[in-house]
C-alpha cells in the first residue's frame, strides 16, 4: 500500500466516471451513505442534490460529510475525503456545476442538458472542503 500525494489523489478521483459514496449524518445520529456524481474544483468536491432528499436535509442540518472514491479492480486504490460542506441555492452556480458534472458522467454533448435539468429551484450545489484526506494506491500489492 502506497500513500497518494495531493496531485495523485485528485487525478485518481477525477479519472473517468468513478462515482463517490457520500456519507452524511442523519438527525438521529445514524450514518447515511448514497452514491453521487461529482467534480473537483481544486481540492473541493462539488455535487448536486435535491434540497428535500435525505442527504440534502442531512447536509443542511449538519455540515459534515465524507466521500469515498475507489477502484474496485486489483491492485485496488481509494480516496476518502472528510470535511465540511457549504450549500448553495444560487441557480446560476447550481446550473453551471450541474452541467460540468453531467459532462463528466454523460459526455460533453449532454452537459447542458444536465445543467438545465438540475439547475432548477429545489436543487442544491454542495461544496465539500477537505479537512482530512486518506488516499492509498496499490492496496493489494
Amino acid at each position: 500500500m502506497v500513500a497518494m500525494g495531493a496531485g495523485e489523489w485528485r487525478e485518481f478521483a477525477a479519472a473517468g466516471t468513478r462515482t463517490g459514496k457520500l456519507a452524511t449524518v442523519r438527525a438521529d445520529g445514524r450514518p447515511h451513505i448514497a452514491p453521487i456524481w461529482f467534480v473537483l474544483d481544486g481540492d473541493d468536491i462539488l455535487f448536486n442534490t435535491g434540497a428535500d432528499t435525505l442527504k440534502g436535509r442531512n447536509l443542511r442540518r449538519d455540515g459534515r460529510a465524507s466521500l469515498c472514491v475507489d477502484d474496485d479492480t486489483p491492485p485496488y486504490s481509494f480516496v476518502v475525503v472528510s470535511g465540511t460542506v457549504t450549500v448553495s441555492e444560487d441557480l446560476a452556480e447550481v446550473r453551471r456545476w450541474a452541467a460540468a458534472i453531467g459532462g463528466r458522467y454523460m459526455g460533453a454533448d449532454r452537459a447542458e442538458e444536465f445543467g438545465r435539468r438540475n439547475g432548477v429551484p429545489g436543487e442544491l450545489l454542495v461544496r465539500l472542503t477537505p479537512a482530512g484526506i486518506v488516499a492509498e494506491r496499490d492496496v493489494a500489492d
